[in-house]
């Protein structure tokens, strides 16, 4: 076999997987936008492609008394954008002290960060909720985006931490001659030069809320706090429920503030979802 048909079959056999895949992602998608717009409310009777498509569902999301998707979207929002910010602030500042300053327990503390990202923060929910009971947060979107923020330490730090390393220290001299502080010296030249990574960092955490259901559901009871994926469950988690193409819509729309999230920083993640991985 001549190399230039080993070439075909190799990349036939890339193109097949491709489709295959499109076809194992792309196929759930498909039902669900379609079962958005088919009417009725049960899944039983919803065609692929639907004789009488309506947009009733998503009208109902925003105008029925009985929904409170807005309160959920809203909750959603609020935690998304705080986590976002909150992490990107808090991971920028803790890989520096890691990556720019020699201290007693730098080197344990990095094996600590590595050692905690081998743990789901399930296991440690009894100690969160006894936590959040303590601090009167427990049925709170506050808590919730507090366990968010101290649970995206270890793996968000690591990250950054490999990006900063990257970044040649003798810009960090170069500034310190000019007079130029740490505070200075991280304002000024590690945050521009490090905004692939933590547009990395501020992507992950802002769809971490939109996308997690188990963490809302135990700490939130009251249906005023919760975020999209625990209200949009309550759709179809009772025994009689068949609000299936409401579910659908509620959960198509979810897509939107990801979608415009990674449309803004869409030119800085390229870079940065490789970076910090070959460094620590």
């Amino acid at each position: 076999m001549t190399r230039k048909t080993k070439s075909k079959i190799e990349v036939a056999f890339i193109y097949l997987f491709f489709v295959l895949m499109f076809i194992v992602i792309g196929y759930p998608l498909m039902w669900a936008v379609m079962m958005s717009i088919n009417p009725g409310t049960n899944m039983l009777v919803t065609d692929l492609f639907p004789d009488k498509p309506t947009l009733e569902h998503y009208i109902w999301l925003f105008t029925s008394p009985a929904s409170d998707y807005l309160i959920w979207y809203k909750n959603s929002l609020i935690i998304a954008v705080l986590n976002s910010i909150g992490s990107v602030v808090l991971t920028s500042l803790i890989a520096y002290a890691f990556s720019r300053y020699k201290f007693v327990g730098r080197k344990y503390g990095l094996y600590l960060f590595l050692l905690l990202q081998m743990f789901p923060a399930l296991m440690g929910m009894v100690a969160l909720y006894i936590l959040l009971t303590t601090i009167g947060l427990v049925d709170s979107i506050w808590g919730l985006l507090l366990i968010y923020l101290g649970g995206q330490i270890p793996f968000n730090a690591w990250l950054v931490k490999g990006y900063y390393d990257t970044i040649p220290r003798e810009l960090d001299e170069a500034a310190k001659i000019d007079g130029a502080g740490h505070l200075r010296i991280f304002w000024t030249i590690m945050l521009p030069l490090a905004k692939p990574i933590l547009a990395v960092v501020a992507l992950f955490n802002f769809m971490a809320p939109f996308m997690d259901f188990l963490l809302p559901q135990i700490v939130l009871t009251d249906p005023n706090n919760y975020t999209l994926a625990l209200g949009l469950y309550n759709f179809i988690n009772d025994q009689f429920s068949t609000n299936f193409t409401r579910f659908a819509a509620g959960s198509i729309l979810i897509a939107i503030p990801i979608a415009l999230v990674f449309l803004l920083l869409q030119r800085y993640l390229i870079g940065g979802l490789t970076a910090g991985a070959t460094k620590g």
